[in-house]
């Protein structure tokens, strides 16, 4: 009877176990939200700001993209669907493309690959196609964005390489 219980309780224990383990997506996600905070750099000689915050309790991370003048402030939403981390891609060329994420074996790099697009028609001039964040740091992070035209080739890059402010 005692051999029972113990098998018993090992048993449920390893259930409680693998039911609280996280996957793939919610450790990338969990380590995505340690960019929260203000961020600063600066793009074709202008200052940018990059601030990422924690928001829906706990169930996205908000990246919002200000820079000198205002004119082209994108918004980008991290969240969980499943066992998928995605991207929401809110453009100001006026489309919103969702990306999947994965981290790469280093563990401070994460890759977005395009998914799929809405609000998308043949008179815009493309659509963001890729996004890598790569952690340098605790204050230092790089953001490589990729927008490809309506040929789908790449035909601008942005290469940002933030520290952080607060």
């Amino acid at each position: 009877m005692k051999a029972m219980r113990f098998v018993l309780s090992t048993a449920l224990l390893l259930l409680a176990a693998s039911a609280f383990a996280q996957s793939d997506a919610e450790k990338s996600f969990e380590k995505l939200k340690t960019l929260a905070g203000t961020w600063e750099a600066t793009i074709d000689g202008k200052p940018l700001q990059v601030t990422l915050r924690v928001t829906s309790m706990g169930n996205t991370l908000m990246h919002e993209m200000k820079t000198e003048g205002g004119l082209e402030d994108p918004v980008t939403m991290f969240y969980l669907n499943g066992d998928q981390l995605l991207l929401t891609h809110f453009c100001d060329a006026g489309n919103q493309p969702r990306m999947v994420g994965k981290a790469l074996p280093d563990g401070k790099t994460f890759e977005f690959d395009f998914l799929d697009i809405t609000n998308f028609s043949s008179t815009q001039i493309g659509h963001m196609q890729r996004a890598v964040f790569t952690m340098v740091d605790a204050n230092h992070h790089i953001e490589d964005w990729t927008f490809v035209g309506q040929d789908g080739k790449p035909s601008m890059q942005g290469h940002l390489d933030l520290h952080r402010v607060k």
